[in-house]
C-alpha cells in the first residue's frame, strides 16, 4: 500500500510491528483471527485522507511481530499491554484514541475498555459483543456443553493437534476458506475433516479479496504458522481466571457496534436477544448505536469497506 509507513517498535517485551498513515487524532486499529495489520487497508487509506492518523498493529504473534513461545503468553492482559505500551511510543501520555476493534481485536478492545478506559475517546467494535464474566462457569465448559468437541475453538485448544491439520491442508487453502466463510451457523472442524474434507475442490474468492491481497496473507502466515493466532483461543480460560477482579465490571467509554447479519458470532445462541434486548447496553452503559448490516459476513470491514469507513468517520467525527 502506498503511503504507509511501517515501522517496529519494542513494547511489552517484544518487537511490535506497526503500520500508520495520516496525520491527525489517533485511531488505533486492531485486527483479528487469522488476520493482520492489512485487513484495515481500506480503513486507513479512507481515514488518513479525512484527517485522522491510523495505526493499526500486527498483534503478538502474527505478521511481523514477534510470536512469543509460550501458549500462555497472549493473555488479554498481556496483549492489552501491548497496546498500552504502543499508544505510550505513538500517542503519548495524555493523548486519548480513538479504537476500532474486529473479532478477537474486538475482544482485546473491550479488556483495553475495561483496564484502562481514560486511554480511549470512544470505540467502535466490530463482530464480537462484549461478553461479561460468568463467575459460575469457565468460558471452554459453556462452548464444548454448547457445541460440542467439534466447535472451532475446541478443536483448537491442543497445542500442535489443529496446526497439523492445517499444514496438511497448506495455509493458503486454510486463509481462503476461513476469509470466505459466509454460514451463520457455527463453524465445526471434524478432525482430519477440516472444512469437510473439499480441500482439492477449487475456491472461489469473494469480489472483495483479490488474490494480490490473498497472497500477502499466505505470504506472512507461510513464515509465522498459526501458532501465535490460535494461541488466543487457548487462553480462553486462563484470561477468565485472571480478569476475575473485574466481574461486574462495566465498559465506561463511548462505543458503536457493527455485526453483520451473517456473521456466525450474530447467530450465536443469546447472541441476537443480548445486542438487542438490553444485555449490551446494561454491561456497555455510553453504548450510543448498533448497526447490523444486511447480507454481511463476519470480515464485515473488508466485504464492505466503504459502508464501515462511513460508520466509523461518523462515529468519531462527534468527539
Amino acid at each position: 500500500m502506498e503511503g504507509v509507513e511501517h515501522r517496529t517498535v519494542n513494547v511489552n517485551g517484544i518487537n511490535m510491528h506497526v503500520a500508520e498513515m495520516g496525520e491527525g487524532p489517533l485511531i488505533l486499529f486492531i485486527h483479528g483471527f487469522p488476520d493482520l495489520w492489512f485487513s484495515w487497508r481500506h480503513q486507513m487509506k479512507a481515514l488518513a485522507s479525512l484527517g485522522y492518523r491510523c495505526v493499526a498493529p500486527d498483534l503478538r504473534g502474527y505478521g511481523d511481530t514477534d510470536v512469543p513461545a509460550s501458549p500462555t503468553a497472549y493473555t488479554s492482559l498481556h496483549v492489552v499491554g501491548d497496546l498500552v505500551g504502543l499508544l505510550d511510543e505513538v500517542a503519548g501520555d495524555n493523548e486519548k484514541v480513538f479504537v476500532v476493534g474486529h473479532d478477537w481485536g474486538a475482544m482485546t478492545a473491550w479488556y483495553l475498555s475495561l483496564f484502562r478506559p481514560e486511554r480511549i475517546r470512544a470505540l467502535v467494535n466490530m463482530s464480537v459483543a462484549f461478553t461479561p464474566r460468568n463467575p459460575k462457569r469457565k468460558p471452554l465448559d459453556t462452548l464444548r456443553a454448547v457445541y460440542g468437541n467439534d466447535y472451532y475453538i475446541c478443536r483448537f485448544q491442543e497445542s500442535g493437534n489443529i496446526e497439523a491439520e492445517f499444514e496438511k491442508i497448506g495455509t493458503e487453502r486454510v486463509l481462503k476458506e476461513f476469509l470466505t466463510y459466509r454460514n451463520p451457523g457455527p463453524l465445526y472442524l471434524p478432525e482430519g475433516k477440516a472444512f469437510d474434507g473439499l480441500i482439492h475442490t477449487p475456491l472461489k474468492l469473494p469480489s472483495w479479496l483479490s488474490q494480490e491481497e490473498c497472497d500477502y496473507y499466505v505470504s506472512k502466515y507461510d513464515r509465522t504458522g498459526f501458532t501465535g493466532g490460535l494461541n488466543y483461543y487457548r487462553n480462553l480460560d486462563l484470561n477468565w481466571e485472571l480478569t476475575a477482579p473485574w466481574t461486574g465490571a462495566k465498559v465506561n467509554v463511548p462505543v458503536k457496534f457493527i455485526v453483520g447479519d451473517i456473521d456466525l458470532t450474530y447467530n450465536s445462541p443469546g447472541a441476537k436477544d443480548y445486542i438487542h434486548k438490553g444485555g449490551l447496553k446494561r454491561d456497555v452503559p455510553l453504548l450510543e448505536d448498533v448497526v447490523v448490516i444486511q447480507g454481511a459476513g463476519h470480515f464485515v470491514h473488508q466485504e464492505r469497506p466503504d459502508e464501515i469507513t462511513k460508520h466509523i468517520y461518523d462515529f468519531v467525527k462527534k468527539f
